[in-house]
């Protein structure tokens, strides 16, 4: 089990949170009287199906999620349905080891049936998996993030292959969103009018210097992060950076998984962004490989020169960059066919022990999401396939 109590700064829970469990009425009449007109949200699959295919369905998930979609419609709010939001039912972590089992493609596809079968009818964008990249990174190499597995130079766990793992986990969710699209379009899309795709966490990096070890240290940077997922939904298969580098450690798919990849890859790509980074190869220079970036040899470096690449926020390595915007959508666009994008995460974050003056005149947050629309807008205007934006988020993390 994950000690969620010892990661937490004060030592709480998230057992109650927001508790939009019991006020969803009171949420939909803000978003209501925000004027927008669609809301991002996930599905546990813990609610639907605690013990997993073998424990049957949790009627009163269903329930929740049955009136809360009617809640939104009645309102003119569209939902937009996620399936993985990082969670599962504990006994798939025991059954399987979670994403490392193959079964856990079996589980994962159960699971998006029974949530088509019983929303589809209202549902209209359904996005498999939320930044499963980053939960790869976080959860299988560095050991943040539930079950917490690791190893040196990555992190320090009590289990867990750093240099494995991720990559087998990411095989295994890629699997899994292959065979959901795939039943999704032959046996839905066409009597339930919806779309499905993915939604990838994504930085934009920059040079540190010109030289080429940097440039290379870019590619690998967007490779181990957004190719590392998308190549393979669009392609077939992982990037030549990622295979040169990771040999034996990174799954090979068979030639039926790849075409079931490329016959079912998306209908359209969110992307999470926030911010934009240097990039420093760490190759021909040793780094902390304990980052983020460091299974691709790359460390993120917020300045250059003595200056930072743009206003910090309150998250560490998160900066106000707005120009990282219409340069992440020209990237994804130009590489995966012209698929169509929604901005799925973009927003800005504060520091708590600011006055309550400065939290309510939130000058900062203000500027930073008029620059990010801006940024998206010139996108637009200059041919980007971009078809919505949200805010992350309604509530506080």
């Amino acid at each position: 089990m994950f000690a969620a109590a010892r990661r937490i700064k004060d030592g709480r829970n998230g057992d109650i949170a927001d508790d939009h469990y019991h006020r969803y009425m009171e949420d939909v009449e803000i978003i209501h009287s925000l004027g927008v007109n669609s809301y991002r949200f996930s599905i546990s699959w813990a609610r639907i199906l605690p013990r997993g295919q073998l424990g049957g369905v949790n009627s009163a998930g269903i329930a929740f999620y049955d009136r809360l979609i009617t809640a939104l419609l009645q309102k003119g709010i569209e939902p937009f349905v996620t399936l993985h939001h990082f969670d599962m039912p504990q006994e798939l972590e025991t059954r399987y080891g979670s994403w490392l089992g193959a079964g856990i493609r079996e589980e994962f596809g159960y699971y998006a049936d029974v949530c088509f079968k019983a929303f589809g009818d209202r549902v209209r964008f359904w996005t498999t998996f939320n930044e499963p990249n980053m939960f790869a990174k976080f959860a299988y190499m560095l050991g943040n993030y539930p079950p917490a597995r690791c190893s040196p130079p990555f992190g320090t766990c009590n289990s867990g292959n750093s240099r494995r793992e991720p990559y087998v986990a990411a095989h295994n969710m890629l699997l899994s969103h292959a065979a959901a699209v795939e039943n999704y379009k032959k046996n839905y899309q066409a009597t339930q009018g919806g779309s499905i795709g993915i939604v990838i966490a994504m930085k934009w990096y920059e040079l540190l210097t010109n030289c080429t070890e940097d440039i290379l240290a870019v590619r690998r940077a967007l490779s181990f992060e957004v190719n590392w997922f998308l190549d393979p939904i669009f392609f077939g298969d992982y990037p030549r950076e990622m295979c040169e580098m990771l040999s034996s450690n990174l799954p090979k798919f068979t030639s039926e998984e790849k075409r079931l990849l490329r016959k079912n890859n998306a209908d359209f790509i969110g992307l999470n962004h926030y911010t934009s980074i240097y990039a420093k190869d760490c190759i021909s220079s040793p780094c902390d490989l304990e980052t983020y970036e460091g299974n691709a040899l790359v460390q993120a470096v917020g300045e250059r020169d003595g200056v930072t690449i743009g206003k910090p926020t309150a998250i560490h390595g998160y900066y106000d960059v707005p120009e990282g915007m219409e340069l992440i959508v020209k990237y994804v666009n130009q590489r995966y066919k012209n698929t169509p994008v929604y901005v799925t995460e973009n927003g800005y974050s504060q520091f708590s022990d600011n006055s309550m003056e400065d939290l309510i005149n939130d000058v900062g947050r203000v500027n930073y999401l008029q620059g990010y629309l801006t940024s998206i807008s010139s996108a637009i205007r200059r041919g980007a396939n971009v078809s919505g934006y949200f805010v992350w988020s309604l509530m506080d993390n």
